[in-house]
């Protein structure tokens, strides 16, 4: 039997606690997999990383393969005597399995231990998914096609209205099956939120840029403006400076509690008609509006 330097495959020390494991397995098993990595050997050597995943996250499993020692990769060894009795099973010679057969069989020997085989919980698996910005707010159902080791499968999932990005949702019992009567593990679901032409998300609230002339801002208007839910009216309160922040209750992505803001910048003509021109001209004669003034006057509120 060959011997695998579970620990070296991972990249962490014998010491390594479980969420170090885990956290080393996701890494490699993203960017040696099939679907990512081009190179020749990623396919073979991502069995081998789910391969030891599958040991060391197991505490017996783990408990065990230590007693094997510390051979050098590769090399030829024999485990203990007393593994022949507690896990070769029916009586089959160790010479027949390699040493991930053999760490199988520890839950369906015939000895002592597998006897007292303490229930072990499925494999958890973690995955994201992209979806828009109104997918979000409505909700939205995505088929997420997994591949494990009882193969490809494909599963719906429903996605409640108001996620957010980052969110997690937690999918209970659908992950790898449990062994010895322990529960099935689960699928975690990393929601992303897909880039929008308008709106930009910060949590469950929505924020987007609007533009108003200087006649709208002072004089106050009302205009339309969008929402994930279709077109609505704001009304601009008279005296609306540049950077100040309207809020429209509800229109975030979680309906209920989040809010749309839109955030105000006052742009000029670049060209002027004579008429335009004469306008400005007499206003800038009869206002008494001095900005520099006021060291506070540009300031939103």
């Amino acid at each position: 039997m060959k011997y695998k330097d579970y620990y070296d495959i991972l990249g962490v020390p014998r010491t390594a606690s479980l969420d170090d494991i885990k956290k080393a397995y996701r890494k490699l098993a993203r960017t040696l997999h099939p679907d990512v990595s081009k190179a020749p050997d990623a396919e073979a050597r991502f069995k081998e990383v789910g391969e030891a995943y599958a040991t060391l996250k197991d505490s017996a499993k783990r408990a065990a393969y230590d007693e094997l020692g510390h051979p050098k990769a590769g090399a030829d060894f024999r485990p203990p005597p007393q593994w022949q009795e507690d896990f070769a099973p029916g009586g089959m010679s160790f010479d027949d399995l390699d040493l991930a057969d053999l760490l199988a069989a520890m839950g369906r020997g015939t000895g002592a231990r597998a006897q007292h085989a303490m229930p072990i919980k499925g494999q958890d698996f973690e995955t994201s998914v992209t979806i828009s910005l109104e997918d979000a707010r409505r909700g939205t159902s995505v088929n997420l096609t997994l591949a494990d080791g009882a193969g490809e499968r494909t599963l719906q999932v429903t996605i409640p209205p108001g996620a957010c990005q980052d969110q997690k949702l937690r999918l209970r019992g659908q992950g790898g099956k449990g062994r010895n009567g322990g529960p099935d593990g689960d699928i975690y679901l990393h929601i992303r939120l897909a880039p929008h032409a308008v709106f930009r998300p910060d949590r469950h609230d929505l924020y987007f840029d609007l533009t108003l002339s200087p006649w709208e801002a002072a004089l106050g208007a009302e205009v339309e403006v969008p929402t994930l839910d279709g077109p609505v009216l704001l009304t601009i309160p008279p005296g609306t400076r540049s950077g100040r922040k309207l809020r429209l209750r509800g229109r975030g992505l979680a309906a209920q509690h989040s809010d749309l803001y839109a955030l105000v910048h006052i742009d000029v003509p670049t060209t002027l008609s004579p008429r335009e021109r004469e306008l400005f001209q007499e206003l800038a004669e009869v206002s008494s509006f001095k900005p520099r003034e006021n060291p506070h006057a540009h300031r939103p509120h």
